[in-house]
């Protein structure tokens, strides 16, 4: 890898809130819905940081996949099933408009996918969502890992399941990345065809993904 050229740190944070809290018979004008925020953050050769951040968002999709999982009931008019786990993330260049690469549109609740996902990877069978068209190859990879971690800077009021994502030097190459989404599926396994189901998404500014850069995510979910 050139250590010339800038790495990308994003950090997403994805919180619940007061979305899951036991309430009967009251009615919270307060009550704040899953939401999130994403910190971009320039990697430079010294070891310091420069921060961009955006809003994140949990998605409606991803809340009914949550009800699922929590009760182990399927609920049928869903894509995702109580079997279902978070295993993959998508990349899309479709989180900005194309008059201005710089300014990301926000995520609503009611999307459904990433706006324009992008191929992974060509020929890498540990990935997964492999399609013919319209570029043929990958389009979704594997998380590389789970941490649990408490929240000792807000007095421990959140617990915190951190996910890491590295695209490589071999992913995405040539697109100017702007979305990203986790997603669930029955299985980890590399060629897994889905049904693949978005649990989060976010969006941020163009980063111009090459094979002498290195993408980490570090994904935050707040519970």
């Amino acid at each position: 890898m050139d250590k010339k050229l800038n790495d990308i740190q994003v950090q997403v944070h994805d919180y619940y809130g007061h979305c899951l809290q036991d309430n009967i018979n009251v009615v919270d004008k307060n009550r704040r819905l899953p939401h999130g925020f994403v910190e971009i953050y320039d990697v430079l050769p010294d070891g310091k940081k420069k921060l961009i951040g955006q809003p994140n968002l949990v998605l409606y999709t991803g809340r009914e996949w949550l009800a699922e999982r929590i009760f182990n009931v399927n609920n049928t008019d869903t894509t995702s099933s109580n079997v279902d786990f978070i295993y993959w993330v998508g990349l899309g260049n479709g989180g900005t408009p194309e008059a201005d690469p710089l300014t990301p549109t926000a995520p609503t609740s009611t999307d459904t996918g990433l706006n324009n996902d992008i191929m992974i990877n060509l020929n890498d069978s540990t990935n997964a969502d492999y399609r013919t068209t319209p570029v043929e190859g990958y389009y979704k990879q594997p998380i590389d890992g789970v941490e649990f971690l408490q929240d000792i800077n807000n007095n421990n009021s959140y617990l915190i399941a951190r996910v890491t994502i590295t695209v490589g030097a071999n992913n995405a190459n040539g697109y100017n990345l702007s979305e990203a989404g986790l997603f669930v599926a029955k299985s980890s396994s590399g060629g897994e065809t889905g049904p693949f189901t978005i649990y989060s998404r976010t969006t941020f500014p163009s980063i111009v993904k090459t094979s002498s850069r290195i993408l980490t995510f570090l994904w935050s979910i707040y519970v």
